[in-house]
């Protein structure tokens, strides 16, 4: 916010054409020695003007009371006169009191005095009217002040009248008493009001809600109520103009920092898509304290309309709530006539917004790409990438090149059915660090109730855990223009990273088991029932099918039901924050129901898939690899054995294969463990479906039982 301006030099050094004389006293003259010469209030004391040091009590009563009328007729300007004189109130800014001669007339005196606090008012009222107009206070005092100038104005005039009946000859000392009731009351609730705003320091809403507390307190005085409620109206003017520019044009016009809304310049819109705990959203623009009463209710409406005009403007496209006489903030008044504007405008905001982020930037059909590519929605580009890109993903994640990644990613999709899309365009490959647990502990907002040292202790178990390669840590991102990175933000991305990890490790082991169950397939030939051979076949059928049920899970119990509820309630969202709300509140659901919010489920479901991975890493190793293809192009080749010299020789091999000692004591030893963990998950899932009862599902689908049962 910029400086406000300086108050010119001709309001500090000319104090009596400007009325500043009554709000501060300066040492004398000749204490300041050479230069301009100053004033004091205490220069202008008893006597001083009158020429002679005559006391008005030598005179006559009849002559006491003209003169002291005279001097009345002064004070009632904050001008002293001969007999009344002024003195400041020490530590108070602003107050002071009015001092009669003492020899003047008991009587005289009596009725004088019932008139002083109205002098007092004056000066108390005209030196906040003063003091208020600088810049520095603010656009709200700026208006208080010239409202009360108008009403020192009438004020004045009726000085002024009296002033005339008095050179008439037709004003008495009670004729002034009784004149002045009027303006008594009125001046005096001014006075409290202005003191109350000098001794607090106020401005803006603050100034406002006063006004307000002092007119709701006035409630047995109609005219002073009335009085300070038409204060109110002129000084919440500059404040309802500031209000209408921002919920019809979105600008804060807010020289003075009065506005109840803030903005943090600091904040860009492009940190929604680089940083994970991105506060743009909540925090480019926010609520100060100091709200004015009238508003309170509003608030959050009156910030998000602004919002909303804002995001428009920053994708370029202008818009301005159309502004008639019944839609201008003249006033708020007990009609509530304000509150129809907002709501009006706030309306209007909202659905412009949703309209533009739906048919311009087509928002639904960006998080149906997301669906497609990060949750798997359309799987043949997966496999044909998962072939060509093993070699690199097989080595550890610093040395995997993430441009060579891209490379053969934009190869399998341009040789699948994604090639029709032009949103695989869109698609990064990406390569972390670390793995899917470790992940999951360094993200505190995701309300993991597992804590991280026991996620990390897990994570590393050598028993368990396969050496890190690519194939634990790939993952898609995607690339997200404004505005839509109000609803895809970095951090929802990063939850679609996470059940993307999960989705690929898992059809990652699932191949990896498919390929270990075509190598034993060369064994169906040999009768060798009840060798290890058998039992191998048997585990590998069991891993089989708790993986491609735990995909089967994940894919058609979780995504799929999610996603199409997410859908519906989109089409009926009525603003943006809604549909933050909606999208944030599906990807919260799908990480919870893919157990990657339970920490203590998801290491045992890793350690499963740790051991189905062991298992086929074991199988083709330690199984031998029979070239089936020579053996039936035999007869192509002179120099290659007979058919039945060959099946001879292949089930030979097999044979000796079958009793492999340190094959056989791998299968017995990964059949014990795998059926081991598979046997602790249902108690693990039977303890916690009660509170969750997405849980029932899974064991339905990965153990074939009704926990419940």
């Amino acid at each position: 916010m910029d400086p406000a301006p300086a108050t010119p030099r001709w309001n500090l050094e000319r104090p009596y054409l400007t009325g500043r004389f009554h709000q501060e006293a300066k040492a004398a003259a000749a204490a300041q020695g050479p230069g301009p010469k100053s004033f004091s209030l205490d220069s202008f004391s008893r006597g001083t003007g009158a020429g002679t040091g005559s006391v008005i009590g030598s005179y006559a009563v009849s002559v006491q009371e003209l003169l002291v009328i005279d001097d009345l007729l002064s004070a009632l300007v904050g001008i002293e006169g001969r007999y009344i004189s002024i003195k400041r109130v020490r530590g108070k800014e602003g107050y002071v009191v009015f001092q009669i001669d003492s020899s003047m007339d008991l009587a005289l005196q009596e009725l004088t005095r019932r008139i002083f606090p109205l002098c007092e008012d004056y000066v108390l009222v005209s030196q906040f009217v003063e003091s208020r107009s600088h810049f520095k206070n603010g656009l709200v005092n700026h208006a208080l002040a010239a409202a009360l100038r108008a009403f020192l104005l009438d004020y004045q005039a009726m000085v002024a009248q009296l002033e005339h009946q008095f050179r008439l000859g037709r004003l008495s000392v009670q004729g002034l008493w009784f004149f002045c009731q009027r303006m008594m009351s009125s001046l005096n609730a001014l006075a409290v009001l202005v003191g109350k705003v000098t001794s607090n320091n106020t401005n803006g809403s603050a100034t406002l809600n006063l006004l307000q507390s002092q007119a709701k307190a006035m409630g047995g005085d109609s005219a002073v109520r009335s009085l300070l409620e038409k204060m109110t109206e002129y000084a919440s003017g500059a404040y309802l103009r500031m209000l209408e520019r921002w919920v019809y044009e979105g600008v804060i016009d807010d020289p003075y920092g009065e506005f109840f809304i803030a903005e943090n310049k600091s904040l860009q819109k492009e940190s929604l898509t680089q940083d994970y705990d991105a506060k743009y959203w909540q925090q480019r623009y926010s609520l100060k304290e100091g709200i004015p009463s009238f508003l309170t209710n509003v608030a959050a409406m009156i910030l998000t309309t602004g919002k909303y005009l804002n995001v428009m403007r920053e994708c370029g496209h202008n818009v301005q709530v159309s502004l008639s006489d019944n839609s201008k903030l003249m006033s708020f008044g007990s009609n509530h006539q304000y509150l129809e504007c907002i709501k009006s405008a706030y309306d209007f905001a909202s659905g412009e917004l949703l309209t533009l982020m739906k048919d311009k930037y087509d928002l639904i059909g960006k998080l149906r790409s997301l669906k497609r590519y990060l949750l798997l929605d359309q799987g043949d580009f997966l496999v044909h990438f998962m072939d060509i890109a093993r070699e690199e993903l097989t080595k550890k994640p610093e040395e995997i090149f993430a441009e060579k990644l891209q490379s053969l990613l934009d190869i399998a999709l341009r040789s699948t059915a994604a090639a029709s899309d032009p949103s695989h365009e869109e698609l990064i490959c990406c390569v972390e660090r670390s793995s899917l647990l470790k992940k999951l502990a360094t993200l505190k907002d995701l309300d993991c109730a597992y804590p991280a040292d026991k996620l990390a202790a897990a994570d590393v178990d050598q028993s368990m855990q396969l050496s890190i390669t690519g194939l634990e840590t790939f993952c898609l991102s995607n690339k997200v223009q404004w505005p839509l990175s109000l609803v895809i933000s970095r951090k929802a991305l990063t939850k679609y990273q996470l059940i993307f990890r999960l989705l690929f490790h898992c059809k990652h082991v699932s191949r990896q088991l498919c390929a270990a169950w075509q190598i034993q397939q060369v064994f169906r030939s040999v009768k060798i029932l009840g060798t290890p051979i058998l039992r191998s076949s048997i585990l590998c059928r069991s891993m089989l099918k708790f993986v491609n049920s735990l995909l089967h899970y994940l894919t058609f119990e979780v995504l799929e039901p999610n996603w199409h509820l997410m859908h519906d309630r989109l089409q009926t969202a009525r603003s943006i924050d809604e549909v933050i709300q909606i999208h944030d509140f599906f990807l919260q659901k799908c990480l919870k129901e893919c157990l990657l919010l339970s920490p203590e489920l998801l290491v045992k479901v890793e350690k499963l898939k740790g051991l189905c991975l062991q298992y086929a890493t074991s199988i083709q190793l330690l199984m031998p690899s029979i070239d089936v293809t020579n053996s039936e192009n035999t007869s192509k080749s002179g120099k290659s054995r007979s058919k039945i010299n060959k099946s001879q020789d292949r089930d030979q091999q097999l044979k000796l294969a079958s009793e492999n000692v340190v094959m056989s004591e791998s299968i017995l030893k990964f059949e014990a463990a795998f059926n081991s963990e598979l046997q602790s998950l249902a108690p693990t899932l039977s303890n916690s479906s009660h509170a969750e009862p997405y849980l029932t599902h899974l064991a339905q689908c990965i153990l074939g039982v009704r926990i419940d049962q």
